[in-house]
This record gives C-alpha cells, sequence and structure tokens, in this order.
C-alpha cells in the first residue's frame, strides 16, 4: 500500500477518556491555543474526514480558519482548506449540514454500494458519493483517496471512526489532546469503542512529544515507521508551539 495517504489521527478527550458530554450542548475540550494548532494541523493536510454522526451531531464546518493558512494553501495552488471526507452506513446524511455548504473545496461522501444511488439523488451536487462495496473499510477508503491524488488525511472523530482507522492500523500519526476534566457519563461519546487494537503490551504506542498547551496536554504518538519518513508532518506541533510561545504569528 505505498500509495496509501499518510493519516494523522487528531482528539481531543477529558482524563476519562471521552469525547464529549451525552447531552447539548457540545463540550468544548480544547483552548484557544490547541485550536489554533489544530487549524495549523488541517492546513497541513490534503483532507479532513469526520465519520456521519459527527456531522449529524456538531454539525462541523471542517474549514481552516487561519487568514493566513488560507492564502499559503492558494500560494501552494490547493483550495483555501482541505477536502472534506466523510462516510456513512446508512446514508442518513442533510445536503444543508455545514459539511456540505461551508467552503469551497472538494467533499467526498463514502457509502456502500447499495445506498450510493439514492445518495447521489439525496445529496444532488452537494458532494462526490463514492461507493466501496457493502462493507466498506478504512483501508479501502484511504486507498481510493490516495488514487485521487490525497497524499495526507486528518481523521477528527468521532468514536467508531476512531475505533475503525485504529483497529485497520493504518494510522501513521496519533495527537490526543487532554483537557483536565471529567465527563464521568458512560452515555456519553468515547474515545475509541472495544475493539482488538495493535498496540499492545507487547506493541506500545511510541510517544514522540507531550507538549503542554495553557491547560491541556498534547500528546503526539508515531503509530508507524512512516512517521519519521514524513519531513511535512514532523514537528508540525512543536513548531507551531513554539512560535505561539516566542510571540510570533
Amino acid at each position: 500500500m505505498t500509495d496509501r495517504p499518510y493519516v494523522t489521527l487528531s482528539s481531543a478527550v477529558s482524563l476519562d477518556g471521552y469525547l464529549d458530554t451525552a447531552n447539548p450542548p457540545r463540550l468544548a475540550l480544547s483552548n484557544a491555543a490547541d485550536f489554533d494548532r489544530v487549524d495549523e494541523v488541517r492546513a497541513r493536510n490534503d483532507a479532513i474526514m469526520v465519520g456521519a454522526r459527527t456531522v449529524r451531531r456538531d454539525d462541523p464546518r471542517l474549514l481552516v480558519r487561519g487568514a493566513e493558512r488560507q492564502a499559503r494553501r492558494e500560494g501552494e495552488g490547493r483550495s483555501r482548506s482541505p477536502w472534506k471526507v466523510t462516510v456513512t452506513a446508512s446514508g442518513d446524511l442533510d445536503p444543508r449540514a455545514a459539511f456540505f455548504t461551508e467552503g469551497d473545496t472538494t467533499k467526498l461522501v463514502y457509502c456502500p454500494s447499495s445506498k450510493a444511488k439514492r445518495l447521489r439523488r439525496h445529496l444532488g451536487d452537494a458532494a462526490i458519493v463514492v461507493a466501496l462495496g457493502e462493507d466498506v473499510t478504512m483501508a479501502e477508503l484511504v486507498t481510493d483517496l490516495g488514487g485521487r491524488g490525497i497524499r495526507r488525511v486528518m481523521v477528527e472523530g468521532g468514536g467508531t471512526i476512531h475505533t475503525q482507522f485504529l483497529e485497520s492500523d493504518i494510522v501513521d500519526e496519533l495527537h490526543l489532546a487532554i483537557a483536565p476534566i471529567f465527563v464521568g457519563d458512560r452515555r456519553a461519546p468515547r474515545f475509541v469503542g472495544d475493539a482488538a487494537f495493535p498496540w499492545t503490551n507487547d506493541r506500545r504506542a511510541r510517544l514522540v512529544e507531550a507538549v503542554p498547551i495553557g491547560d491541556v496536554v498534547l500528546l503526539r504518538y508515531a503509530l508507524s515507521d512512516r512517521f519519521v519518513k514524513d519531513p511535512e508532518n514532523a514537528g508540525i506541533a512543536a513548531l507551531r508551539l513554539r512560535s505561539m510561545v516566542m510571540g510570533r504569528p
């Protein structure tokens, strides 16, 4: 799978491993400095991916916010924000969601082949619908993205997507921001669900950075041997943080 894009999985969690509370409003786990770091990582990627449940629950825009970063991307001949990608098993997506309406960039929706025809009618020209067989796998999905010229993918949740990517052993880099709060509600969404993950006591994930960002701590893990072979992704978090600490934009 030499053409597979470099995959960075990025998430913020509570001290007890939750992504959010069980009920609205949405829980803000990161602080302003960490949101800015995430924006920089987004700007460095070619595509941002979330699951359909996240599209429905959080209605994310998934855009690069910083004007300088947008301009940098345009200067490189790219869209102001990365492509947006989601995957759905049910086809239950609203074309009025911000995922589809916000940002002048390509939107891709992956789905089982049996859902594709109806989903294309439902979404119209809001997105490109890609059928990948009845059992869509994340390995197939990222391989298809690679065939479309995508070199770097940032995966931003939710827990089901995290689980599928991690158990498939196709994540190269993990960014985990730990917020200093507890949720303490088993109804709330967790970072991952039950799965046979590759990283165990016999194969421990390699920690490459632990960086305080205000009251949040960023843990950055290398999850594949491709981590050191991708200089464009290496060091992003630390470099961005150092510039903020030194007062540079």
